[in-house]
């Protein structure tokens, strides 16, 4: 049984890295039975059709939740902010193929836009957590929805695009901008 998992495994890193080369529609299963070094029967047993492979990889996206009480600081939302964006990067950073991959599958796979959907609604509800948490009653209530829903937009395009220009990182900033807007009386 240890040998079917180490193929399966074997099956789904091939997947990923050419996926990721090429495409997944100009992905042939020969080409991922051959990477993987199974032969392509293989491939099918596990995975029947080339879109569960997919699907697989989509379940392999690193869990996106972080624990709140490890990023708030009470009374300090910009500080809160960042080391929640922080966790979320480091979190993604874990398995950069996969998420240039994904990322780059949306438009055309509905299995992977739901996934990154879902995961961009956590992360806005993460934000929303952190910075009621971190701002108690100073935070303008009626703004929170609107500040979270942005900044989750902010998060979700700098891991699909701005990760390419690591130099041109004004998260901070946007931080910074949202905390102060939400502290005002």
């Amino acid at each position: 049984m240890a040998e079917d998992s180490s193929a399966r495994e074997r099956i789904l890193q091939a997947a990923e890295e050419l996926f990721a080369e090429s495409g997944f529609d100009a992905t042939p299963t020969s080409r991922i039975a051959e990477r993987a070094a199974v032969p392509k029967g293989l491939v099918h047993y596990y995975f029947r059709r080339k879109t569960d492979l997919l699907a697989a990889l989509v379940q392999r996206l690193p869990d996106g939740n972080v624990d709140a009480h490890r990023v708030v600081v009470v009374g300090d939302i910009a500080e809160s902010l960042r080391r929640l964006v922080a966790a979320l990067d480091a979190r993604l950073d874990s398995s950069p193929l996969l998420s240039h991959l994904l990322w780059r599958e949306a438009d055309t796979h509905k299995a992977v836009r739901d996934a990154l959907h879902e995961r961009y609604q956590s992360v806005v509800r993460q934000i929303r957590h952190v910075i009621v948490a971190a701002g108690g009653a100073a935070v303008a209530a009626k703004d929170v929805d609107s500040a979270s829903a942005l900044l989750g937009l902010a998060v979700s395009y700098r891991h699909s695009v701005a990760r390419h220009a690591p130099d041109d990182d004004r998260m901070d900033l946007e931080l910074t901008f949202v905390a102060a807007a939400l502290e005002r009386p």
